[in-house]
């Protein structure tokens, strides 16, 4: 078809700031997962994927990008079709089906992006995760008169992105690490490292 365009679907992910915390003290990897996107369901942007479509671009995604440790996405959605390795903020390291809901682990990046989003959900600010790819959509009217987009078989997945604004309903994610209650001490270790984070991206230190 000649009638391609950008479809962009997000889903929020819920953290657990004292997981996340813990990981950043630690300087070890942050992962997180959850939904990734859902099949055969209407979201907020009324479209719907269907399960064979959505299956056909996971498995290949996951073949071709998944396992070869290149299924990089990016901070925020760019109006591309291709991801930028300069933003790249994190790459999704696993993907499973849960009866319809395709689900991923995430690990974050140690890159100027990666950091970014880290001190975003470590302020305490929920982000979803987006699918980004490149296809047409069909209307279908239901018996009810309901009307919802269908996307059509020539579909093609490019990446998934962490976003403010999710449309896949219950798409949060959760950090792996087991859970730990942080003290005075831990917060202010904790506050230091973030400022840190904030000093190496700038470039200079405005955060004493």
């Amino acid at each position: 078809m000649n009638n391609k365009s950008l479809l962009l679907e997000y889903v929020p992910f819920t953290t657990d700031l004292s997981r996340l915390n813990e990981s950043i003290m630690k300087g070890s990897p942050v992962s997180m997962t959850g939904v990734l996107q859902r099949a055969g369901a209407k979201n907020q942007n009324g479209r719907v994927y269907p399960m064979h479509t959505l299956k056909r671009e996971a498995d290949k995604y996951n073949d071709e990008f998944v396992k070869q440790r290149r299924a990089l996405g990016e901070c925020d959605h760019p109006d591309s079709s291709v991801v930028n390795l300069a933003n790249a903020s994190h790459h999704v390291t696993k993907m499973w089906w849960d009866g319809d809901n395709l689900m991923g682990e995430v690990e974050i990046l140690n890159t100027p992006a990666g950091n970014i989003l880290k001190n975003i959900i470590a302020s305490g600010v929920t982000l979803g995760i987006s699918s980004r790819g490149v296809g047409s959509i069909k209307e279908v009217f239901t018996e009810d008169k309901d009307k919802y987009l269908e996307v059509q078989e020539d579909f093609e997945l490019i990446a998934f992105d962490f976003v403010s604004n999710p449309s896949t309903h219950g798409a949060y994610m959760h950090p792996m690490n087991e859970s730990k209650n942080v003290g005075a001490d831990k917060t202010k270790k904790i506050n230091d490292t973030i400022s840190q984070i904030i000093c190496d991206i700038q470039g200079v230190c405005n955060c004493k």
